[in-house]
């Protein structure tokens, strides 16, 4: 194993030693290590993409970690490039200040801010608000903004310093973050030092019940340690002295799951939506192995289906582009073998990742100027999550007889 890469041999949220391998998943470099035109020509090192599962707490989890540093500290993605983002974030705003009654000057604090997306729409309330992202160009370019934005990984080292300064939150956010940090007991204790008494702290995440029921195996990459579903996490918040009150399903990431918590013995009341979804999970047998395990032949089905139709199309004579370059395309494009010889370019709105190339396979990414340079036939649409928007934005691609395929959770043509 290299160096920026280690395997733990327990759980993650309970520390049991008793774990199943339910999937393997062909080995990729990190999802969004794009590289520039002087390195295109070496060879990435790749890591294990191998999924297990908890006997003791059915947690689901990557057990390969690879260096946080290595991950995040030169990130591409930002949250701010997608409408549909912005749009989700001024909701979530909006939902949390009037589930939580939060006021003018009420404090924020994100962990895992990126581009303090999701924190303007709270300062546009009028609220104080403090990220935290260990992006270094990211989190300048966020305070520059004027969301202040702290260049750092979360830690409850930093906890206490953000406490001695800022004082106690509100409300604390962790969105997608919570999948990516190997000690999330440092970031719960870190979040636990910094929340008032009648304080909230908000998570989402993919949720395994979308990943398992639409065949999402493409949110499984490097940064994503963890797989999360009710059962687990009530007992691993229980552990750390704090309650798991809520949750929601919603809409964003192909379908994630938003859960609430506070310190235990807190004012907020349960609504009945813990047990419904805890009920759910059960009943799709979520906290089995054996039913996990069955996922991979879902996915062999689906590998099948889009290589017979990609190579077809390329034997015609066709001309395939991807549209979006995110950090599941790596995972999608590695297991269901679509490299170069298939994808001539990837068009992607965000600036960061235009001139570079894909990760490990190398493809160049491209401004949406190349569709009218290069004229595809095909778009594989690769943010498939963003599909609807995409095909509506891309009117005149259609209109001169362009096609988009979606890979998942179907493969379609449009």
């Amino acid at each position: 194993m290299s160096n920026s890469c280690f395997r733990r041999n327990d759980c993650r949220l309970c520390q049991s030693n008793s774990l199943t391998k339910i999937l393997s998943l062909e080995p990729t470099p990190p999802a969004n290590a794009f590289v520039d035109k002087e390195a295109r020509n070496k060879v990435q090192d790749k890591f294990p993409l191998d999924v297990y599962f908890c006997e003791d707490c059915a947690h689901v989890q990557l057990i390969d970690v690879v260096d946080p540093k290595m991950l995040f500290e030169n990130y591409v993605y930002v949250s701010g490039t997608s409408p549909v983002f912005v749009k989700h974030f001024e909701g979530y705003a909006n939902s949390m200040q009037t589930r939580f009654h939060l006021t003018k000057d009420d404090m924020v604090l994100d962990i895992g801010s990126n581009d303090g997306t999701l924190l303007k729409a709270f300062k546009n309330k009028r609220m104080r608000v403090l990220g935290v992202d260990p992006a270094i160009e990211i989190a300048k370019a966020a305070t520059i903004k004027g969301i202040e934005t702290l260049p750092e990984f979360f830690t409850p080292t930093l906890a206490k310093k953000i406490k001695e300064k800022y004082g106690s939150f509100a409300l604390i956010t962790g969105n997608n973050v919570f999948a990516h940090a190997d000690e999330l007991k440092e970031i719960i204790k870190g979040a636990r030092k910094l929340l008032r008494a009648n304080g909230v702290f908000v998570f989402e995440v993919s949720y395994l019940i979308d990943v398992f029921e639409k065949t999402l195996f493409d949110t499984i990459y490097h940064e994503h340690l963890a797989y999360h579903s009710v059962k687990p996490l009530i007992k691993f918040f229980s552990q750390q002295s704090m309650e798991l009150f809520a949750v929601e399903r919603i809409s964003s990431h192909g379908g994630s799951l938003r859960g609430m918590v506070q310190l235990k013995g807190g004012p907020h009341r349960k609504d009945g939506s813990v047990e419904e979804l805890l009920t759910l999970e059960s009943k799709l047998g979520l906290d089995r192995a054996l039913t996990l395990q069955k996922f991979g032949e879902k996915i062999d089905g689906i590998k099948a289906e889009l290589k017979s139709l990609l190579k077809r199309l390329k034997n015609e004579g066709k001309v395939i582009a991807g549209f979006g370059a995110p950090a599941k395309a790596t995972t999608l494009m590695y297991h269901l073998e679509i490299g170069p010889e298939i994808i001539d370019f990837i068009v992607d709105d965000n600036p960061l990742k235009q001139g570079l190339f894909s990760p490990g396979h190398h493809i160049p990414i491209y401004s949406s100027k190349a569709i009218e340079t290069y004229k595809p036939d095909y778009l594989v649409i690769l943010a498939w999550n963003f599909a609807s928007p995409i095909i509506k934005k891309l009117t005149a691609f259609r209109k001169s007889g362009g096609h988009f395929i979606t890979p998942l959770p179907k493969v379609e043509i449009l």
